[in-house]
């Protein structure tokens, strides 16, 4: 574009609004400053927000450059008509993109409840963690791997029976004693 010179524009015209030299023809320049806050009040009053309806009316009277040798009559009726469809484009990207369905995090993020633990339970789960590790530590060779097998390992008190060489009711006695001592080691911890 060119640019302004200010002899050409009047002092109430936006400087948002840039007018090539060519188009700096009077009544033009006059229908601009004239219909820039109307047709901001139209489109909030069909509901446009304000940062779009500035940008609707910014994009309409650039694009009315293009018909500035019509008479002002005709460019005022063009310029809502270009600004209607601009705002009925904007309602068919956000309906498109599901913009009535977003929510903005920026204003109220910090309200958000975290599902993070915080500090505090983090520590006593980590505490919880190492008196399991050190009561599994110990308890005895057999007892222990007969514990691990059943709780890591996901096998059957059969498969664990088969795969140490022990019956059925040897796997349930030890599982029934790391039980019994991992409680006890936890409740010592909690105290009474």
């Amino acid at each position: 574009m060119a640019q302004k010179h200010p002899s050409d524009i009047p002092a109430d015209i936006t400087p948002e609004v840039e007018v090539p030299d060519s188009a700096a023809e009077p009544g033009f320049v006059r229908l601009l400053a004239e219909q820039r806050e109307p047709l901001l009040a139209f489109l909030r009053r069909r509901g446009a927000s304000p940062e779009d309806a500035q940008d609707i009316v910014q994009e309409s009277m650039v694009k009315l450059l293009r018909y500035r040798t019509q008479p002002p009559e005709a460019l005022r009726v063009l310029l809502y008509r270009i600004a209607l469809n601009g705002f009925s484009d904007l309602l068919r990207r956000n309906q498109s993109r599901g913009a009535g369905q977003h929510v903005s995090l920026d204003a109220e993020f910090h309200e958000l409840p975290s599902s993070d633990p915080g500090p505090v339970q983090r520590l006593a789960t980590e505490q919880q963690l190492r008196r399991l590790r050190q009561g599994i530590q110990s308890l005895s060779p057999r007892c222990r791997q007969v514990y691990l097998l059943h709780r890591v390992e996901n096998m059957s008190y059969p498969q664990i029976a088969r795969h140490c060489g022990i019956t059925v009711k040897a796997v349930e006695k030890n599982i029934g004693k790391a039980l019994a001592s991992l409680r006890s080691c936890l409740k010592e911890e909690k105290g009474p």
